[in-house]
């Protein structure tokens, strides 16, 4: 199972990927274990919702500023395959 953290605001996209199979967590209670995720989602609404300078992770970091449910479940597939 895919894990991913979720900005806490996007709550019909983190219902849609748990539906979907993946294992989703807030963004915002998980940002020290970044690294035990397969992807990041965030809304691009902030620059740095990491809440750091230098990110050292080898997650992916999808901002899904207008886009659907269904179009993150097919961009983390793309991303993930």
């Amino acid at each position: 199972m895919k894990k991913v953290a979720v900005e806490k605001s996007l709550k019909n996209i983190k219902s849609y990927l748990s539906i979907q199979g993946y294992e989703v967590r807030d963004l915002e209670s998980s940002r020290k274990n970044l690294k035990n995720f397969d992807a990041i989602i965030v809304s691009g609404q902030n620059s740095n919702i990491l809440g750091m300078q230098d990110t050292n992770t080898k997650t992916s970091v999808i901002n899904v500023s207008g886009m659907t449910p269904e179009d993150v479940a097919t961009q983390l597939n793309n991303t993930l395959s």
